[in-house]
């Protein structure tokens, strides 16, 4: 994925009022060129879910395939200013 392609996706999530999403505590999109990659942070696995539930024909539309997702527990979060 490109940074303009995860832009184009970030504002149609905002546009039809996806994002913020419920539960989403962090997203951070990282790398460059055409291997940009994205890392969110969720509450729980249903708020992932829901969220994924409503990207998913976004990305279809724009004829994304963002491969499986991987899945990691958290053991601690760190915060400035919390």
């Amino acid at each position: 994925m490109t940074s303009q392609q995860y832009d184009a996706i970030l504002a149609r999530l905002y546009e039809e009022g996806i994002q913020p999403a419920p539960g989403l505590e962090l997203e951070v999109c990282y790398g460059s060129g055409d291997k940009m990659k994205v890392s969110v942070l969720f509450d729980s696995q249903e708020a992932f879910d829901a969220f994924g539930a409503r990207l998913a024909p976004i990305l279809e539309e724009m004829k994304l395939d963002p491969g499986a997702p991987e899945f990691l527990e958290v053991h601690n979060v760190i915060r400035r200013g919390l």
